[in-house]
């Protein structure tokens, strides 16, 4: 491995970045959960990543996602983010998929090609759909419950979706995990009771308050949840160390 990763080494040793080096894991969603799990991937030596996202940098996105900056407004984000991770690690191989994943488009993926799948997604027929494609292959998955609305970035934990409390989405999830037969999830999530947004609406650069503009599809929402730079982050590299120390099969002594 280059001299980049020397200080990851120290810790899990040489056959370990060689299993990094080797893997190849795909990021669904680039948000702000998504776009720190695939920067801290980059940054511990992965050498495969397929990202997937169809939406386009804009600017209420600078608040809390990585790849965000003035400069990158109206890029895709597959864009932004694979020309961020190239300047990181010139030989990482980026697949780039502009793709809304739902799944209708679930075809276009072969999960068993995928040492990890990472689930950063927010709508839940999305995140159900990553979770039967992982189980029909075998692949490990790890799936982000809700962190909006949220402040407390210590309030995170990693557990199984049926060992879940509180959280909305992780309620869901379970009910309908049950339906179709997939009995264990490992999330990351927190129990913190979400916060009701009390901003103005109208701070919001979408064009309508119930609908936000993605990769040209208007999406409905019944609200739009208020974020911040340290939530998400948090979950996103939550879910960046456990997608490594399992690939690695670290085991702390």
């Amino acid at each position: 491995m280059g001299e980049q990763f020397s200080r990851t080494e120290l810790l899990f040793g040489a056959k370990a970045m060689e299993k990094l080096a080797c893997a190849r894991v795909a990021v669904f969603g680039l948000g702000g959960v998504g776009s720190y799990t695939l920067e801290a991937l980059v940054r511990s030596g992965v050498g495969v990543i397929d990202i997937v996202d169809d939406d386009r940098v804009c600017l209420s996105n600078l608040n809390r996602q990585l790849i965000a900056t003035i400069s990158t407004i109206g890029q895709y984000k597959v864009d932004a983010a694979c020309q961020r991770m190239k300047e990181i690690n010139p030989e990482v191989v980026i697949n780039k998929y502009k793709t809304f994943y739902l799944p209708e488009t679930a075809l276009q993926f072969d999960f068993t090609q995928y040492d990890y799948v990472v689930d950063a997604i927010d709508t839940v027929a999305g995140k159900l759909e990553l979770a039967l494609q992982a189980k029909k292959a075998g692949t490990p998955i790890i799936s982000s419950m809700g962190a909006g609305n949220k402040v407390d970035p210590t309030a995170f934990e990693v557990t199984d979706i049926y060992k879940t409390s509180v959280c909305p989405l992780a309620k869901v999830m379970r009910r309908e995990l049950k339906k179709r037969g997939i009995d264990s999830l490992k999330v990351v999530y927190s129990r913190e009771p979400a916060l009701t947004p009390t901003g103005d609406m109208a701070v919001n650069n979408c064009e309508d308050e119930n609908a936000c503009e993605q990769g040209g599809r208007s999406i409905k929402r019944r609200q739009i949840p208020g974020s911040n730079a340290f939530v998400p982050s948090v979950a996103g590299l939550i879910m960046a160390g456990e997608v490594i120390k399992d690939l690695i099969e670290f085991k702390k002594i």
